[in-house]
Formats: C-alpha cells, structure tokens, sequence
C-alpha cells in the first residue's frame, strides 16, 4: 500500500508555501486550466445540463454496481480474459506478483494509473526484483527523480525545466539542454527501449463498460496504448467503482473528463480493450488480466452521506480551482489523492481521525463542486467529516477531536441566543482586548487557542461602540 503520510500536512503546507517555485508552477496550471475548463463548459451544447446527466449516468452505476460488474466480469472472461477482484492493496499487489512469477516477467512499463499509486505497486515491484517503467512523460520525470505524483494528471508540474534538464543529463546522460521538444525526444527515445523490451504492461482504467465488456484508457501522449498491445501480458487495476452501464455513456463521460482535465474536447487517445488478442489480430496481448479493486470502497458504498465520491472519474478539475491546492500542491496531502477529492477520499480510505487535517484544510468555496464534470457535492462531504471529527462516530472508529472545542461553541450557541448575556460578552472582550498587544490599531497576536488567527495576519479590534448602539443613537437623534 502507498506510504500514508498524512500526519504531516500542516508542516508540509508551511513548507509549500515557502516554495516560490512550486508557487509560481501552482498559479500557472490554475491559472491556465482553471478558467479555460470553466470556458469548456460553457461552449458544451448541452450546457450545464450534460454535468447533470453525467451525475446521473454515475449515480446509476453506484447504485446497480453488483449487477454492472457481474456483466463486466463474465463478457471479458468470455473473451478470454482473466478477472481477479482484490479486496485490498496487498491482495491485488499479491496477484500481480504471482502472474509475474508465472511468466517469469523480469520488465514492466506503465502506463499511468492512480490505482496502483494507492496500492504501492511499483514499490511491491521493485522490491521483488522486476524493473518497472512509468511511461507517461510526467510520471517518467517523478519517478527518475524518486518521488511521487503532485498532480492527478500532471505529475510533474512542480518540476521546472532546468530541473527536468539536469536530471535527465544525470540520469539519460544526454547533454544538457532546456529545450522541452529536446527532453521530450530523449525520454521518448528511452522509453521506446523499454516498450520493446518489456514482458508485461500495466495500466489503469478510466471507465469500464459492462455493456460490451470493455474497459476504457485515456491518454493524450499514446503511452498506455503501447504499453497494453506490446507486452506479451497486459494486467489492468481499476477501482470497483469505475464502470458504467451502456456504451452511449462513455460519450458523455469522456467529453466531460477531457474538459475537466485539461480543456480538452477530446483525448488524443481513447483505447477499447476487452481481452487478449485473437487469432486474426496481429497485435495485442496473449493473455489480459483486469484486477478490480476494492480497498475500503465498499464501504463508503455503504455509506449513504459519501457514496457520492465514488462518482468520481478523477479528471482533477477540483484541483485546477481549488485556493488551497494552489497553495500547497499535491505532495502536502500524504497520500496519492490530493485537492478536494483527496480532502474526502484519502479519511474515508486511511481514517478520518488519522487524515483529520486534510478536510478542515479546505476552505468550503464551492469551486470544486462549480468546475466537477458530473457535478459531485465535495463541500457537503467536507463538512460531514468536519461533523464527525466534532461530534465523534463509532461507524467509522472517529473519536472526537477535541471537546473543548465543542463545549465552546455550546456555550457561544447559548450566548448568541439571550440578547443580554451577548452584550455583557462584548463588553468583556472589549475590555480583555486592551490587554493584547497592538500595532497600527490592530491586534498583533490572539492567545490560547486563538493564536491562530493572528498567525499570519493582523486583527481588528471590536469597535468601542457596537452597531447596535450607533443606530439606537441615530434613530434618538431628533
């Protein structure tokens, strides 16, 4: 399973923000795909009404899954291929190691894939000695660099380009150039080596159809076609959720997920694969393997307040607008899904106690519900497990985060209520406030437990007269 590493979000969001350059690579991807999606939208003939569509053609396939992947499993098996439903990341790590040994496969490419980033395939890989490549461009660059992805689907946007160009002069030891089309061509160049010479292929799945039996890539750099039709065998990771009904609602779906992602109307590359190849076909696989995942999804399918996220068709759309993965980038949140998504995602799947600061470091601005392609409520679920983490919920194992925090807003809840008491309350603090220290009228720094506020910024003091007795004043004024 990918390293959970969620406990450090706050120390590594301070850290991000310091980082001019990551800065300056966040704004530019925000600003750029941000707007320009939010522009895609709009020029949809169907115009907002496709989103909604999208959202039920999800919705549907969340609730008839059993019935969906039934369908899915038994048309691939009569094609020929081979169906593995893993209920964990060390079950499906597991098979993908023992189809290994059976093939004797010593060389892997890959295309990229968020599943098997959550499971820590390549780590399980490598640890049993099998070379594995990533061959999407992004994930190439993070993985000669060691480290993980910072984006859903640009990976490496907190790389600048005289850092891509010093690693691939160490690593491909080509010259030094910053030259993008001079990188890309050495990268290409190398990977070619790999797709020649690798045994089995490794990708993701956008969507699976249960209709015709198929599951479904999307690429723009045409990586994972090859890295599915080359090897002698294909095994793909997909989460349980991602399947839908009827061919027909791949065209809505797709249209979406292009927009969402990068303000595209399509894809460069959408790819059909339903099995090993036949006898009439000259390419292709000898022997295809869909793993289908579950790793705590069932679960939230049983959760009526988030089964919603499993509508998610990861475009990152929510990360292109949101204010505070422009803040503090991908790598922050501990775990492969970052933004939005992972605020709601990542404590559903490693525990909302243990992932607690990632959904109260959102804001709740409703721009990642404006710019998701099939419209999921993420500020609603946000808030949810800000609900559990206040009040506790045994169902989920959340114990209440802090208790004096919610003695507190019982008490400024009874406060608010009597007109009198209020009062004497903003008498009190305005009286407590002139003990605080000041500079250019306001205060510099809060105690206790409301040190916060003034972390990073300065606060104004209560007026010396309320609006309340400014108006009674004004309206006593013959």
């Amino acid at each position: 399973m990918s390293e959970i590493k969620t406990e450090f979000y706050k120390k590594n969001a301070a850290k991000a923000i310091k980082d001019p350059v990551l800065q300056n690579a966040l704004f530019d991807v925000q600003n750029r795909l941000g707007p320009a999606t939010a522009l895609a939208y709009k020029n949809l003939p169907e115009g907002i009404a496709l989103r909604q569509k999208a959202h039920e053609i999800r919705q549907f396939a969340i609730n008839h899954l059993d019935i969906l992947l039934e369908t899915l499993v038994k048309k691939i098996q009569d094609r020929g291929g081979k169906v593995y439903f893993a209920k964990d990341a060390d079950d499906a790590t597991a098979y993908c190691l023992k189809i290994a040994g059976e093939n004797q496969i010593k060389m892997v490419v890959k295309g990229k894939s968020m599943v098997t980033e959550e499971i820590g395939l390549n780590q399980v890989l490598e640890a049993n000695q099998i070379e594995v490549n990533e061959t999407d461009l992004g994930e190439y660059i993070i993985q000669l660099a060691g480290e993980t992805p910072s984006h859903i689907i640009a990976p490496a946007i907190h790389k600048t380009r005289k850092e891509v160009a010093q690693l691939f002069t160490q690593k491909l030891g080509i010259p030094y150039c910053e030259d993008p089309p001079v990188l890309t061509q050495a990268a290409r160049k190398a990977l070619r080596k790999k797709f020649l010479a690798a045994d089995m292929g490794l990708s993701g799945c956008n969507l699976a159809c249960a209709e015709t039996g198929h599951i479904t890539t999307v690429s723009n750099e045409g990586n994972i076609r090859m890295s599915t039709t080359m090897p002698k065998v294909h095994m793909a990771f997909m989460g349980m959720e991602r399947v839908v009904a009827k061919l027909e609602d791949h065209d809505a779906l797709f249209r979406l997920l292009s927009r969402g992602a990068a303000a595209q109307n399509m894809a460069g590359y959408v790819s059909y694969i339903g099995g090993p190849r036949t006898d009439d076909q000259l390419d292709g696989p000898d022997q295809f393997h869909l793993v289908i995942l579950d790793n705590g999804r069932s679960r939230i399918l049983a959760d009526p307040e988030f089964r919603e996220i499993l509508l998610c068709i990861r475009c990152a759309a929510c990360l292109n607008v949101c204010p505070a993965y422009g803040k503090i980038g991908g790598h922050t949140y501990g775990y492969p899904y970052s933004g939005p998504i992972g605020a709601v995602i990542t404590p559903l799947f490693v525990g909302i106690n243990r992932a607690k600061d990632l959904c109260c470091g959102e804001p709740l601005c409703g721009a990642c519900k404006d710019a998701c392609p099939v419209d999921i409520d993420l500020p609603r679920m946000l808030l949810a497990l800000r609900a559990k983490l206040a009040d506790g919920d045994p169902k989920w194992g959340v114990t209440r985060t802090n208790s004096m925090e919610k003695i507190a807003f019982q008490i400024w809840s009874l406060v608010i209520r009597n007109r009198r008491v209020y009062d004497l309350a903003l008498k009190t603090v305005s009286l407590i406030q002139k003990l605080l220290p000041k500079k250019n009228g306001m205060i510099t720094t809060m105690p206790f437990i409301f040190k916060g506020w003034t972390q990073s910024r300065d606060i104004k003091p209560l007026a010396r007269v309320s609006f309340l007795t400014q108006w009674k004043n004004r309206k006593n004024k013959p």
